[in-house]
């Protein structure tokens, strides 16, 4: 059985932020799994050391916070020293709390943005950094860089404000950095997962009068599995990418199309 040559992320070097648990996790492993050099990172020590042990040979855990930006240089210095350049990073690290607009503090309120929308920056910012210094490739690609957004990027759900205003700026992140970075050779594009349980979401959606109405919203009639957005992200990653920046790829089970 053959291969297609314009999907090949081999020996690429991935560092992928809340890498450890949900979709950043089946990324990283994903990625390893395609033949990349992956370095996962997480705030959790304890979920550093199992992710690196789950990568096996050949890969590398770092501790990383996103909202604190000299977390974020050390952890890509670390990739960059481990393995000689970055060509890819994934910021999968987000937090999410539901809670009634009147009732959030204001410190609650920049945690959550402080961590999706600061973070994204500071972790697209340091990549770049290092990227716009890399040899290029043949169609000048120095480095790309892949956001995670969401369905509260497009419409509203109730009770996540902070959350939903985070992940619609992540929108904003993508399409402001890809025009101003495409001169340095660094693409910039987004994945908007659907409903996907994770440690994150999961006390909010399942056995939950709102997870049985967002299931019964995706015309696929189901959640979505971590491991059907690794696609997404190796395209993004992959030559077959080269001429795609400033856009965000929707994997929702048809979500965003069902009207009432």
């Amino acid at each position: 059985m053959g291969s297609y040559p314009g999907l090949d992320v081999t020996n690429k070097v991935c560092l992928v932020t809340g890498g450890t648990s949900g979709i950043g996790r089946a990324i990283a492993l994903g990625f390893a799994e395609a033949g990349a050099k992956v370095v996962a990172g997480s705030t959790n020590p304890d979920k550093v050391s199992a992710i690196k042990k789950e990568l096996g040979a050949g890969h590398e855990a770092v501790t990383i916070n996103v909202a604190d930006a000299a977390s974020v240089a050390a952890a890509v210095d670390f990739a960059v020293k481990k393995f000689g350049r970055l060509d890819v990073i994934v910021n999968a690290a987000g937090v999410i709390k539901r809670q009634p607009s009147l009732e959030m503090s204001v410190e609650e309120f920049r945690r959550i943005v402080d961590v999706n929308l600061t973070g994204s920056f500071l972790v697209a910012q340091a990549a770049a950094r290092v990227m716009k210094d890399q040899t290029p490739d043949a169609r000048n690609e120095r480095g790309n860089i892949i956001l995670i957004a969401s369905l509260n990027s497009y419409i509203s759900l109730v009770e996540v404000l902070a959350y939903a205003a985070s992940k619609s700026g992540v929108l904003g992140l993508v399409r402001g950095l890809a025009n101003e970075w495409a001169p340095l050779g660094i693409r910039v594009n987004a994945i908007a997962p659907g409903v996907f349980p994770t440690d994150l979401n999961r006390p909010l959606i399942e056995g939950t009068e709102r997870g049985r109405m967002l299931k019964w919203h995706t015309p696929m009639g189901r959640f979505g599995e971590a491991e059907e957005l690794v696609g997404a992200a190796i395209y993004l990653a992959s030559p077959s990418a080269s001429y795609t920046s400033g856009h965000t790829i929707i994997v929702d089970g048809g979500f965003l199309s069902k009207g009432v």
